[in-house]
């Protein structure tokens, strides 16, 4: 019979401590799973409807704390989309 805690099965081969952190934000003060999930859904859509730089970042999908997106920041771009080179012009 597995555990169930705030809509989360915890698993049964795994120690106490372990199996806690099953649960999204466990150890935050209060809020855990959805009510903490929808708080920084709140967060993430009030900085897109001001327009800040985090904001435009997020909206954009591209990486939103300073890394560097000309090699790397794959996680947050996405799958490669290949360019086709440009044809030189024949005379």
């Amino acid at each position: 019979m597995a555990i169930r805690i705030v809509g989360v099965d915890l698993p049964q081969n795994k120690r106490g401590e372990i199996a806690l952190t099953y649960i999204y934000g466990i150890g935050a003060e209060f809020k855990v799973e959805g009510d903490l999930r929808s708080e920084i859904q709140m967060n993430i859509k009030r900085l897109m409807d001001i327009g800040c730089y985090r904001g435009v970042r997020h909206r954009n999908g591209l990486p939103v704390r300073g890394q560097s997106t000309k090699n790397n920041a794959r996680t947050r771009k996405g799958k490669k989309k290949t360019v086709a080179n440009k044809k030189k012009a024949t005379k």
